[in-house]
């Protein structure tokens, strides 16, 4: 006869921590830390989670602004493994007024999920941007931009899928977000559309300081 294990109904409502990376692993330790800091010395904190986000002045290597930059450029669109890993994608300013309301709002000591409520593949993204600048900025040759699509080999630990359950947020302080993962993504491509040049001499900046060692 199976017996029952305290721990058993724990999990059940909160799975533990389980990193599969170093990188995954170092964002868990920053929580850890923080929780201790408030349960041993009584520091007020708050805590959020939250996955993807689409958003515009980030040129770091992430899958919105590389795409954009990139397909721009006719240069390739690399996609990890066969792309279906999902993602939960959310609004950049969604996120921040989601911040701001935990901020005011929230319970000093807890933990807030923010979620976009639109888990989405990964070839889903790209092909979605591809769509939207097929319409918005053409090729010279009319062709689409997947044509750039490129797979490339997966990143070791990489993670199927990462989901967020974000119903305590909406339960506690009423936070659902405003843009839906097609508004969201279309203001982020609108706007690198608009701040092409910009971005552009900005990148370049950026990964010439990487090559020096300086960035």
């Amino acid at each position: 006869m199976a017996r029952w294990h305290p721990v058993t109904p724990l999990l059940r409502r909160k799975p533990p921590f389980a990193p599969n990376s170093p990188y995954a692993a170092s964002k868990a330790a920053s929580d850890h830390l923080v929780r201790a800091y408030h349960h041993t010395y009584g520091l007020p904190v708050l805590t959020t989670n939250c996955l993807q986000q689409l958003r515009a002045l980030s040129l770091s290597r992430e899958t919105d602004p590389l795409v954009i930059l990139n397909a721009l450029e006719e240069k390739s669109l690399p996609v990890y493994g066969d792309g279906q890993q999902i993602r939960d994608w959310l609004y950049v300013e969604d996120h921040a007024a989601a911040i701001w309301l935990v901020l005011r709002q929230g319970r000093v000591g807890e933990t807030y999920n923010i979620g976009g409520l639109s888990e989405k593949p990964n070839i889903e993204i790209v092909r979605t941007i591809c769509a939207l600048l097929d319409r918005k900025s053409p090729r010279s040759d009319h062709q689409s931009y997947a044509v750039q699509i490129t797979y490339v080999t997966d990143r070791p630990g990489h993670d199927r899928r990462y989901a967020i359950n974000c119903t305590k947020l909406q339960r506690e302080l009423g936070w659902n977000p405003c843009e839906s993962f097609s508004t969201g993504l279309e203001k982020t491509v609108d706007w690198y559309l608009t701040h092409r040049e910009w971005a552009a001499d900005i990148t370049a900046r950026k990964y010439a300081r990487e090559r020096l060692g300086t960035g």
